[in-house]
């Protein structure tokens, strides 16, 4: 009896000790990132695409052990691009789900909403999918992406040295992103000595915009900045060429200009701020492997919003691996320290750009005839 006792136990010991590492490393906590943006509604191109490209990446992550041991776990809640649904999740994702970190949120108005609960409990706040001029600056909060006053100041540069344009007219939406763009687009304007001929706002997540179109018609503005989101925007820019209105338009990059120029089927010129290269038009090993990873994944004709969801996740990635206890205070600062490096390295881009205080701004140019 003793004997089958001591062999049983022998056993059990070789079972342990021979576990693969994998195993050993899933048993530990997951680490758990929140997500809040619009999964549906008139914007919900934005949100999916993002988590499509972050997803893709954190898979083949986890499917390679995770993060020194710990699985990625990303949770994704809708918020519509209404900010009161965004503090809705904001709050189940830090006290319920207990997040290490909120990742990705997409839009201005909804991260300004939740900016309380970000300051309260000092969670890290990383890769927000807006360019706002409230989250820079900020000790707990990681930007990825250039600012709104970095792509405004490319488009008045290019609208008044390259076009020659002086009477621009700007078309807003009505909350904090069409605000912080319009400030940018007002700074930018001042070396010049020029002001807005006319502004014009519409209603969030609204095609309402006809009203809008009237005021900057009589304008006579031989260009129109624009500040919204991809379907009233198209339906402006269809309407206004309907209407023999056909200005120089731009739009900063928050539009989408993959789903924005799908939707074009009149006569315009678009020029949309990117702060993505082209999907093809990057060749370092990471955008060589975000291709692949997309294709293994089913998107056949990934966009810059699945490209910048990767990148965030890659970024992340990268910087939580240094972190053997991952802190707020190290995650952050390999955050910082990783975007220095890609800062710092030399890349070779095939499209027209700026750098505009150590952020890329690529000119993206659209003609529909």
């Amino acid at each position: 009896m003793n004997g089958v006792v001591i062999i049983l136990k022998f056993k059990v010991i070789i079972f342990i000790c021979c576990m693969p590492f994998f195993s050993l490393a899933t048993q530990q906590p997951s680490l758990k990132l929140g997500m809040s943006a619009a999964f549906s509604g008139p914007s919900a191109k934005l949100g999916v695409q993002l988590e499509q490209g972050a997803s893709a990446f954190f898979s083949e992550i986890n499917a390679s052990g995770g993060v020194n041991g710990r699985l990625i776990e990303l949770l994704t809640r809708d918020d519509q691009y209404e900010p009161h649904l965004t503090v809705i999740n904001t709050r189940y994702l830090v006290s319920t789900a207990r997040v290490d970190a909120l990742f990705s949120f997409v839009g201005t108005p909804t991260s300004n909403a939740i900016q309380p609960i970000i300051d309260s409990h000092q969670i890290p706040f990383i890769t927000p999918f807006t360019g706002a001029e409230f989250l820079r600056g900020k000790a707990n909060v990681f930007n990825l992406r250039a600012s709104y006053y970095d792509e405004a100041k490319v488009q008045i540069d290019y609208l008044v040295k390259q076009l020659n344009v002086k009477k621009i007219a700007f078309l807003i939406q009505a909350d904090e992103f069409g605000l912080s763009v319009q400030n940018g687009l007002e700074k930018a304007m001042q070396p010049y000595a020029i002001k807005p001929v006319e502004i014009a706002r519409f209603k969030r997540n609204t095609q309402d915009i006809k009203e809008a179109l009237k005021r900057l018609k009589v304008s006579e503005a031989e260009a129109v900045c624009l500040v919204g989101t991809y379907e009233p925007l198209a339906h402006f820019i269809n309407l206004a060429a309907q209407q023999n209105f056909t200005p120089q338009f731009t739009s900063v990059s928050f539009v989408s200009s993959d789903e924005l120029f799908s939707r074009i089927k009149q006569h315009s010129r678009i020029l949309v701020t990117e702060v993505m290269p082209t999907v093809k038009g990057c060749t370092e090993e990471w955008c060589k492997r975000f291709l692949q990873t997309m294709t293994k994944a089913g998107i056949l004709n990934p966009t810059r919003v699945h490209l910048e969801g990767y990148a965030n996740a890659y970024i992340f990635y990268n910087a939580a691996k240094n972190c053997k206890d991952l802190t707020k205070e190290c995650l952050l600062t390999e955050l910082k320290r990783n975007k220095e490096k890609l800062d710092s390295a030399t890349r070779n881009y095939i499209e027209v750009k700026e750098e505009i205080d150590g952020n890329t701004v690529f000119l993206n140019h659209f003609e529909y005839f």
